[in-house]
């Protein structure tokens, strides 16, 4: 059953599904066009099992939808809007203080925090 999510909600999906690197690259992925979980999974360099569960998760928040064909099963982001708001995201230009001392020293994200430089 569909329901229609309060704009609270769809914040909080959207932020889940972004909040890890691995779900981003799948988004960045699908918005050049729906995939297929064996050729994402190459394509990203993952195993099956780690890009069919973090499907599962964008498909449980409602961001992607799986359409069966035969035996496989293809993602795509579920909304046009969706693909423009995400699109729109990522074309953003953030203003970061370089000299900020970071957080999260395990930071994981190459170019923040100077991740690559302690590595």
């Amino acid at each position: 059953m569909l329901t229609i999510a309060t704009r609270l909600d769809v914040m909080n999906r959207i932020g889940r599904a972004m909040a890890d690197p691995t779900r981003s690259r799948i988004l960045m992925t699908l918005l050049e066009g729906p995939g297929y979980p064996a050729e994402l999974s190459r394509d990203l360099g993952l195993s099956r099992s780690n890009v069919s569960n973090h499907l599962a998760c964008l498909r449980d928040c409602g961001i992607v939808v799986g359409e069966v064909e035969g035996r496989q099963t293809r993602y795509e982001i579920t909304d046009p809007h969706l693909a423009s708001a995400l699109t729109a995201l990522i074309d953003v230009t953030l203003a970061v203080d370089g000299s900020a001392e970071c957080l999260d020293q395990g930071c994981p994200v190459p170019g923040c925090c100077e991740s690559e430089a302690r590595a």
